[in-house]
């Protein structure tokens, strides 16, 4: 009788002398019976979410229902679309859907995917959310000089943090042998490592470090083999917005 909801009763949605359309779906004549659809009269509502949603679009509607693994949405009568925990905010682990959507809140998502023959669409609403990285790939081309910390250095690769939530690759020059770190005498002051984010963000988006970039913390090094802990001065050779990837080189 629905494609929209489960009809318990028949009542729930005609009533004696009534008149409606149905649509044939079998006929039995043996036994004299005819089976009638009256949902299949109306249209399906996934026939018509397929043409209208295709992956990389967006969506607004209420949250329908809440669930521990996530949150349905309804797109339109009868079509709901399933956030995953996963995919609802970038920058932390939920420990339940309800710590951040409510039912009947009406959100915005991406359309992942539609399965027209499963009655499936799945949506994301944290790709909606713009993160460091998008804003770093915005305000970024290839060419630019930008500054990291190296965070490791393996088989000639150096994985180098941008900034918060911005690690990429540097392929690190053969002729520079990696050396190992030598140990220093400890610093007056602690080395606050989980500050370097901020600052090398505040860095490529003021073009300065700020006033607390030499207090307690490494500066770029000018030459020599990278090592990890060591903030140095890299060209971004390469940057794709749509896979989000960049690539580095070394400044000597």
């Amino acid at each position: 009788m629905s494609y929209a909801k489960r009809i318990l009763k028949a009542t729930e949605v005609v009533n004696l002398g009534d008149v409606v359309d149905a649509v044939i779906l079998a006929i039995d004549v043996p036994a004299r019976r005819i089976s009638l659809g009256l949902k299949q009269a109306l249209g399906d509502p996934w026939v018509e979410a397929a043409k209208r949603l295709s992956p990389g679009s967006v969506i607004e509607g209420p949250v329908a229902s809440i669930t521990k693994f996530g949150a349905f949405i309804e797109v339109s009568e009868g079509v709901q679309g399933l956030v995953h925990i996963s995919e609802i905010v970038p920058d932390r682990r939920l420990n339940h859907p309800s710590d951040v959507l409510r039912v009947g809140q009406v959100v915005k998502a991406l359309v992942l995917e539609l399965d027209k023959e499963k009655r499936q669409l799945k949506l994301s609403m944290k790709q909606l959310i713009p993160t460091s990285l998008d804003e770093f790939l915005a305000e970024h081309k290839a060419g630019d000089a930008v500054t990291g910390r190296v965070v490791s250095v393996e088989n000639g690769i150096a994985q180098v943090e941008l900034g918060e939530g911005i690690f990429c690759p540097c392929k690190l020059p053969a002729a520079a042998p990696i050396a190992a770190p030598t140990p220093e005498p400890a610093p007056s002051g602690k080395v606050d490592l989980s500050a370097f984010s901020s600052m090398l963000k505040t860095k490529w988006k003021t073009g300065s470090a700020g006033p607390e970039s030499t207090a307690g913390k490494p500066a770029a090094s000018a030459a020599g083999p990278a090592q990890p802990g060591q903030v140095r001065n890299f060209r971004i050779t390469q940057i794709d917005p749509t896979a989000k990837q960049i690539s580095l080189e070394l400044v000597p």
